[in-house]
């Protein structure tokens, strides 16, 4: 009875969550006390599962609530706009110059974690030069999708955040492991992009049309900030901000001190040194605060309902049940076999379902069999993070079909096979290096 109440909890919330009508807190709140209740749980106990399940996550929400911010107050200073448009300006007239360049800026703008961001910054830069040379926008995308995955391993951008807070793993400890395997997806990516320029330059050499059809040329100029993002921007702070910003980073690779307050000593810096005066401050924060506390809820509220399935025992009960059903030489390697489709579940499964729906089952069910919770987190997330935007739930992707004027479904069909093989080869990698 408590597998069966179990799973129907789990793919409520899946349901839920894939669905998209409520904020994903709603599902992740009701839906495990329901199951709690209907299992025939007290008050008393569900108390003491939540008590245990947020002490579990308390200091991941922590540190994305200040990490958001504090990336959100960088981009505000125009840390990375100098960057970014003088490589722009620097491949005009040039595709396999455009092609590498659209890799290393999909890269470099995603340092936030934030995706909506990412495509802020290079849609509008990119666009006007992709159309200019009668390059298709479907392989900008593909490549600024390509290596805004690559740096969604980041400890701020979300995943490891969510695994984390599933595993109990603290997120850098996640993360170190993964840097070798962004290092090789960098490289592999600049070579992809070298490559799918050169065929890109033949096909408009030998004028011929995509499946997407040829573009006209146009005269538009590239994309110039605001006014209102001009009065933010601090050029002449730029090396300060710069030697800030790699402190950072620095500080959260050695471990010197936990994540979230290395953020939290981030952003004072990050305000005090760009924006003086309590006015100006409490501004930026304000700007930055409802990004920053709705993913803070989110792993907040994600606490709530792990440590409702774990102190119920809802999860050992499936997991048990699916090992007595599964093939025996499969058990031991379900998260193997997730992870090999991992970037198509993504056409099905939105980020949150796939890191609080899948990954604590498989955990369960793995767990058993002497698999460490480590090894199941980097098979899932590898084999599943390079097709972040491709998904049809994610927010980011959809601003960046608007941005460009594009079609999902022409979007899926250019990349869906691009992505997918690049993900196995990362995660061929991440085997080879013992991984899981």
């Amino acid at each position: 009875m408590l597998t069966l109440i179990g799973l129907l909890t789990i793919c409520s919330l899946v349901v839920l969550l894939l669905i998209g009508r409520m904020s994903p807190v709603l599902p992740l709140i009701v839906v495990p006390l329901l199951g709690a209740l209907a299992a025939g749980f007290g008050p008393e106990a569900i108390s003491g599962f939540f008590t245990d399940g947020i002490g579990r996550v308390t200091a991941i929400a922590t540190m994305f609530v200040f990490a958001i911010t504090f990336f959100g107050v960088l981009q505000d200073t125009g840390l990375f706009r100098p960057l970014i448009g003088g490589m722009v300006r620097l491949t005009r007239g040039n595709v396999i110059a455009v092609t590498v360049a659209t890799a290393v800026i999909g890269m470099l703008a995603h340092l936030d974690g934030a995706g909506a961001t990412t495509f802020l910054l290079t849609v509008p830069a990119l666009l006007p030069l992709y159309k200019q040379l009668r390059m298709s926008p479907y392989l900008m995308l593909l490549l600024l999708a390509l290596g805004a995955g690559i740096f969604n391993m980041l400890p701020w951008a979300g995943p490891l955040g969510r695994a984390s807070a599933v595993t109990g793993i603290e997120v850098t400890e996640l993360w170190r492991p993964l840097i070798t395997i962004q290092g090789i997806g960098v490289v592999l990516l600049v070579a992809l992009a070298a490559l799918l320029g050169w065929r890109e330059q033949r096909r408009i050499a030998a004028g011929k049309a995509d499946d997407e059809g040829v573009l006209v040329e146009t005269s538009s100029d590239l994309h110039e900030p605001s006014a209102e993002e001009l009065a933010l921007e601090r050029p002449r702070l730029l090396w300060a901000n710069a030697a800030l910003f790699l402190g950072v980073l620095v500080s959260l690779f050695s471990g010197v001190l936990p994540a979230g307050y290395i953020f939290m000593i981030g952003l004072c810096l990050a305000l005090l040194i760009n924006y003086p005066g309590g006015k100006a401050q409490m501004q930026r924060i304000s700007a930055h605060a409802p990004a920053a506390l709705s993913m803070g809820m989110i792993i907040l509220a994600a606490g709530s309902m792990l440590g409702i399935f774990t102190g119920t025992g809802m999860l050992t009960s499936i997991a048990q049940d699916l090992a007595q059903v599964l093939p025996a030489p499969l058990v031991g390697q379900m998260h193997i076999v997730l992870g090999l489709f991992g970037l198509p579940m993504e056409l099905m499964l939105s980020t949150d379902a796939y890191y609080f729906g899948l990954l604590p089952v498989t955990l369960e069910v793995v767990g058993a069999q002497g698999v460490e919770p480590a090894s199941v987190v980097y098979a899932l997330t590898i084999g599943n993070i390079i097709g972040t935007f491709i998904s049809p739930f994610s927010p980011a992707l959809w601003l960046a079909l608007g941005l460009a004027g594009l079609d999902l479904g022409r979007h899926i069909r250019y990349s869906l096979w691009w992505m997918w093989g690049f993900s196995l080869v990362l995660f061929g990698a991440a085997w080879a290096l013992g991984l899981f």
